[in-house]
């Protein structure tokens, strides 16, 4: 689907042409009736913020072992 604006129309309303654009969409520029640039939507990677505890009971430890540490005993307080 393809939707045609005049550039003087994308100037003025920019940000509300870029968030209704959905992935594939194309909104095609226009500047003397000819086109001079088109937008196409993107798939957003649109993150939900991070929950603390989420990863509860995803990680498993096999054994407890402290002798690796003792690689890092020049460091630890």
């Amino acid at each position: 689907m393809s939707t045609t604006v005049t550039l003087e129309e994308a100037k003025a309303h920019l940000a509300e042409l870029v968030a209704s654009l959905v992935p594939g969409e194309e909104v095609v520029i226009t500047q003397d009736k000819q086109p001079v640039a088109k937008l196409i939507g993107q798939r957003g990677a649109r993150c939900q913020p991070r929950q603390p505890g989420s990863a509860k009971g995803k990680l498993r430890l096999l054994s407890e072992d402290e002798e690796h540490l003792k690689d890092f005993k020049d460091y630890m307080p």
